[in-house]
């Protein structure tokens, strides 16, 4: 396992251990976080451990003609209660994203640390992040981010404090652009059944070239 050094680079991923781990130490620059996303690497770590980069091998992603919207999901589209925007509360976005509580989901605590949240901020700022909002009135009741890297948007984490509202970020996110893929990073019950699959990681890195 290579530890990184104040040198902006990376091993190759082919080094990953059997979990995806590529490398460990290094920094949440703008540089190396972008440098990452296009070696198809991202970082995944808790508070108080040392920054972990991973380049998962499958890959979990979604094309975005196989996105499955189902009847019921349609027909809550076309009520129209509620409003998505794009890029108007990106901060609000990943700090709901950081204080879910995911326990449902069989997760402990949050992988979005103060550090990372600052940096995906940064990055939103230098316009690289960007995030999905739906609103229920004035209530942001839901949302995701993630980075814009060539073609293929970077999925980074979603929310949702009310029925169905991360499903409708992530529709419209689909729906909205011209994305050869979304990349989803890991399975995801949720997102599988919205149609994304695993690929192995050489596809994926075609793709990113």
């Amino acid at each position: 396992m290579q530890i990184l050094t104040n040198k902006l680079e990376f091993p190759p991923v082919t080094q990953a251990n059997t979990y995806g781990m590529v490398a460990i130490g290094g920094d949440l620059s703008p540089e190396r976080l972008l440098l990452a996303y296009k070696s198809g690497i991202f970082p995944w770590y808790s508070k108080g451990e040392p920054i972990a980069w991973y380049s998962p091998d499958p890959r979990m992603v979604l094309f975005p003609d196989t996105l499955k919207v189902s009847k019921s999901m349609r027909q809550i589209l076309r009520k129209g209660d509620f409003k998505v925007t794009v890029n108007q509360a990106f901060a609000k976005v990943i700090a709901n994203c950081k204080n879910t509580n995911r326990e449902a989901q069989g997760e402990v605590g949050t992988w979005i640390t103060n550090e990372m949240e600052t940096a995906y901020n940064q990055l939103h700022e230098l316009g690289i992040a960007k995030s999905v909002e739906v609103w229920k009135g004035d209530e942001l009741v839901g949302g995701l981010y993630g980075l814009e890297i060539k073609a293929i948007f970077c999925g980074e984490s979603m929310f949702s404090n009310v029925s169905n509202a991360s499903k409708v970020a992530f529709i419209h996110l689909v729906e909205n652009h011209t994305y050869k893929l979304v990349d989803c990073q890991v399975y995801n019950n949720h997102l599988a059944s919205l149609g994304a699959k695993e690929i192995s990681r050489t596809a994926f890195l075609e793709f990113l070239k």
